[in-house]
């Protein structure tokens, strides 16, 4: 139902209130259109207010008998990322291309250090390795800024098993994926829905005597 939900809404919605830079004020052309407050909207039962990425209250445009969304605050209503890139393109869902999230990474266990970057023979480059002492929780921040449906995170566990690896949503805290990781699983790729999320709190629960692999490489947004 949520499927058919976004094709009809996002098919209702393709003019944007979210620019694409130069290129789409290159390719506008002036119409005579309608601002429609006398609409009101639910999403899931749930009363919803259309907003501008800056929190502003919008209306939806009527013209030629037809209504129009931002397509921003529809994307929110329904937890679908979009991406605007610098050609005019939007991508609702998934991007083509993944981004790897060692891009503007920024944490502590950060390290490009050979010595620390290889698991199994293979030299990923640029990791992160939290191998402190004790049973701690290792945590870091990605930031997607809802404009990624999924997210990519390779992980392993070193010495001891991870009882637990979790990605949550920052803002709201609600848990997006909560699986424990055992050393004999070797590398694993953890796929998470983050759809709608502008930040996430990343983190695993390490036993002492145990390390925390993640390959920021080859871990992505899509």
């Amino acid at each position: 139902m949520k499927k058919k939900l976004s094709a009809a809404v996002i098919g209702l919605s393709m003019v944007a209130s979210m620019g694409a830079g130069a290129y789409a004020a290159s390719n506008l052309t002036p119409i005579k259109a309608y601002l429609n407050s006398g609409l009101s909207f639910k999403v899931n039962g749930k009363p919803f207010q259309l907003r501008d990425g800056n929190g502003g209250t919008l209306a939806p445009i009527t013209y030629n008998n037809t209504t129009y969304l931002p397509i921003r605050s529809v994307s929110d209503a329904l937890g679908v990322a979009v991406h605007v890139d610098n050609k005019g393109l939007i991508q609702l869902g998934e991007t083509v291309d993944g981004i790897s999230i060692a891009t503007g990474f920024n944490g502590d266990f950060h390290t490009k250090d050979p010595s620390k970057t290889v698991y199994d023979g293979k030299d990923y480059k640029e990791v992160y390795l939290n191998n402190s002492s004790g049973t701690r929780g290792a945590s870091f921040m990605l930031y997607p800024k809802k404009k990624y449906q999924k997210l990519y995170i390779q992980i392993a566990a070193i010495g001891k098993d991870i009882k637990e690896f979790a990605v949550q949503d920052s803002d709201t805290d609600i848990e997006l994926k909560t699986t424990p990781i055992a050393m004999s699983d070797g590398l694993v790729t953890v796929e998470v829905d983050i759809g709608g999320s502008d930040a996430l709190y990343v983190r695993a629960e390490a036993s002492d005597g145990g390390s925390v692999f993640i390959p920021l490489t080859t871990s992505y947004f899509k």
